[in-house]
């Protein structure tokens, strides 16, 4: 067969088709809701792990992958154990002065810096204006070599500025548009305050983002340690942040730092661990089985709809055929190839499952939007790579479901399909 009778065999294939979806529109579009739904379900699944991936990334960018955290408390759900965490002693910040000391006289170790940090949760006001449960931050002026946010206005303040106890601040993105409608470039120069003391903003931090829209990390302040000893005494948030040296092995310092932290705590040998230390590595382990979880559910809907579309689009399909047993007599007596027939009824069958895929991508990008915008922090990411997976199934769903009906049709007896009634 030559080139253009190929050709012409196919644009025949996909007029007929064509013309069997527009005389039959319901039918057609309740043959393909399995497959809609399917498409929906796997969109919406992608879409919903690269948003975990994508905001994931970002949150384990903003603690920082290469610095590990001294605490009291681990990164996970302690269940039943809680009671054996509580009675642990707090952390002393004075530690940090002690790892410091151990970097500086040991210059091959794989640490680089370790900074003091005590979390406090206050309201901060300027006027008439308040800035509710807001997290503020006690560190030293080190802070700065390790923090991962940029400086929007304004500096960080200074060692002299720390050791001088002096009451200044740097302010997160959410609290300066809270407190200074007018511009967040007007709040460095200004006061705040916090438990009835006046603090003068110093900088202004860059927008950061929230972890997965739930904790924000831009409704925060950093401020001296000294400074806020003024407000609180209460260690339970104390840590101590420890930066690892560029390129160094992560487990290799944590080894190290765990030793150096239990020789400061004066633990014996056969003694367990008072302390933990954490790192972004642990949060990334705890989010993997809720991915797994998030994936085997989407993907068995997926694939539950899916089948249940292809059976229906197999039943309608061997129905059609049925129904137009004669046509099929009458194209085979005329010349038209057993192939031709068989590509007929498959396109079809494709046809209708393309038609529910492109459907369900319109419903998912819908349900997308609407979801961004009732938590615009969250990272939806609607890919071309999800578009073409749609694509792809529904094409397979199509081929699968109309293969055995086609097979069908293109083994009609001409003679005997021309007497069908």
């Amino acid at each position: 067969m030559s080139l253009a009778q190929r050709v012409s065999e196919w644009t025949e294939a996909f007029r007929i088709a064509l013309e069997q979806l527009r005389s039959h529109k319901v039918r057609s579009l309740l043959t393909a809701l399995g497959v809609i739904i399917g498409i929906v379900a796997v969109t919406l699944m992608g879409t919903a792990i690269k948003g975990i991936d994508k905001g994931f990334t970002n949150s384990l960018d903003m603690l920082g992958q290469d610095i590990m955290y001294i605490e009291k408390w681990p990164w996970k759900d302690v269940g039943d154990e809680w009671y054996k965490y509580r009675n642990r002693k707090d952390i002393d910040l004075d530690g940090s002065t002690q790892i410091n000391d151990w970097i500086n006289r040991n210059p091959d170790s794989l640490l680089r810096l370790a900074v003091p940090s005590k979390g406090y949760g206050a309201n901060i006001i300027r006027g008439d204006r308040s800035a509710p449960g807001i997290y503020i931050n006690g560190t030293s002026a080190d802070f700065t070599l390790m923090n991962t946010a940029d400086l929007l206005y304004g500096r960080f303040f200074t060692h002299s500025e720390d050791i001088s106890r002096q009451n200044v601040a740097i302010i997160g993105y959410d609290v300066a548009e809270t407190l200074f409608p007018e511009g967040k470039e007007q709040a460095v120069g200004e006061d705040i305050r916090i438990r009835g003391l006046k603090f003068h903003v110093v900088g202004v931090l860059e927008r950061q983002g929230s972890f997965l829209g739930l904790q924000s990390f831009d409704k925060q302040v950093i401020m001296p340690l000294s400074a806020l000893l003024k407000i609180t005494r209460w260690d339970r948030g104390n840590s101590i942040r420890v930066q690892v040296r560029e390129g160094a092995d992560s487990t290799l310092a944590m080894d190290e730092l765990t030793g150096l932290y239990r020789r400061i705590r004066g633990l014996l040998p056969e003694e367990e661990n008072d302390f933990e230390i954490n790192r972004s590595a642990a949060l990334e382990e705890q989010l993997g089985p809720v991915k797994s979880g998030l994936a085997l559910a989407g993907f068995f809907v997926t694939g539950l709809a899916l089948f249940v579309g292809a059976i229906g689009i197999m039943n309608i399909t061997f129905v059609s055929v049925k129904e137009r047993t004669r046509e099929i007599g009458t194209r085979r007596a005329i010349g038209a190839r057993r192939q031709a027939i068989l590509l007929q009824f498959l396109i079809e069958a494709v046809s209708i499952c393309l038609l529910g895929g492109v459907i369900g991508l319109g419903i998912a990008y819908g349900m997308k939007a609407v979801v961004s915008h009732a938590f615009p922090s969250f990272p939806f990411t609607f890919s071309t790579d999800l578009v073409i997976l749609a694509c792809l199934l529904s094409i397979l769903t199509g081929v699968l479901s109309g293969l055995a009906p086609a097979w069908q049709a293109a083994r009609l007896d001409p003679a005997n399909a021309l007497r069908h009634e």
